[in-house]
């Protein structure tokens, strides 16, 4: 079979050195196919071209032959660079499928709802830097106007925080009470990452309680991003700070919880530090310049706002941010 390859290669090449027409070369052209159905390596389409080039042409220098050679020992060391990097490149497609289905079932997985509260316009905008979200919002609400969010941040990334924050999201359907206190929810959701999460895996969380009949939220937070209340009489922020270990440290841990009434048009800011840890040529974005952004837009809804504040963190880091971003905002109304 290799003789009769290398007789057709000859013959082709021949047909080609005297004519050079672009019939010859059609003809070279199908030959290659034939090659490859013959998982003909290039160095030895190489072995084949000097065998036949030394046949038709006998009185070739030796320095054309030895380059020859020399083409051969590269295309060696190419074809298996090749093979390898073919082989990379199939694996990473493969691995970016299954990452795109592992998204796709997050995101029906991690799905809740918004609840509608007679007197509260809500924001919200979650974006994962990468396809797999390592930010979580969980709603919870009743007929009666209680209503529950979650806003949580495992601290790693990919596949494993997104394995983990399913964790979250089966403690809190577990649970399913819109009229459970901070201390109670964080207590609760502490215990199962700290029983069914890895040890290198923790979770910070800010939980909150809002009651549409006083207007008064309820907060605690597991050493989450503390959020921030506006007062719209003063037109001044404040952080809403309250103590709280990380979840899943340890399974003992206790939390804190506070209180806050709010206003006409008062909000509430919750976020996880993928917006307060922004960085640009010039250093870290703080939190005054967060706070400028809102007011930009403080006579907007809520969500033009969440969007609006979003798009120019973007714009101030080229369109890099260097994690999940998840904004959520109450506001009053």
């Amino acid at each position: 079979m290799v003789q009769k390859i290398g007789s057709q290669y000859k013959e082709i090449l021949n047909q080609y050195m005297q004519r050079q027409s672009e019939q010859n070369l059609y003809v070279g052209q199908n030959f290659s196919r034939q090659l490859i159905s013959e998982n003909t390596s290039p160095e030895d389409v190489i072995s084949m071209h000097k065998a036949a080039m030394q046949e038709l042409y006998e009185e070739m220098p030796d320095t054309v032959w030895h380059s020859f050679d020399f083409l051969i020992e590269m295309m060696i060391n190419y074809g298996l660079a090749l093979q390898e990097r073919q082989s990379l490149l199939q694996r990473q497609e493969e691995l970016r499928m299954e990452m795109d289905l592992a998204a796709n079932v997050q995101a029906t997985l991690l799905k809740t709802t918004m609840p509608s509260l007679d007197g509260l316009d809500i924001g919200l905008l979650s974006v994962p830097l990468r396809k797999m979200n390592g930010d979580y919002i969980y709603f919870i609400s009743d007929e009666n106007g209680h209503a529950g969010i979650a806003v949580a941040d495992v601290i790693g990334k990919g596949l494993p925080a997104a394995l983990c924050m399913s964790m979250v999201k089966f403690g809190m359907d577990s649970m399913n009470d819109s009229m459970a206190f901070p201390r109670e929810v964080l207590s609760t959701i502490n215990r199962i990452v700290e029983k069914s999460v890895d040890d290198s895996m923790f979770v910070s969380m800010f939980y909150g309680r809002y009651e549409a009949e006083t207007s008064i939220l309820t907060y605690g937070s597991a050493g989450h991003e503390p959020a921030m209340l506006y007062r719209a009489e003063t037109g001044e922020f404040e952080e809403l700070t309250v103590k709280g270990l990380l979840l899943g440290v340890s399974p003992m841990a206790t939390y804190e919880e506070k209180e806050v009434e709010l206003k006409k048009n008062d909000m509430v800011i919750m976020m996880t530090d993928g917006v307060t840890e922004g960085r640009t040529a010039e250093g870290f974005i703080d939190r005054q310049v967060i706070n400028e952004l809102i007011l930009r837009k403080i006579d907007e809804p809520a969500q033009v706002m969440v969007q609006y504040v979003y798009d120019e963190l973007v714009r101030l880091q080229n369109a890099e941010l260097s994690d999940d971003f998840t904004l959520v905002i109450y506001k009053k109304v």
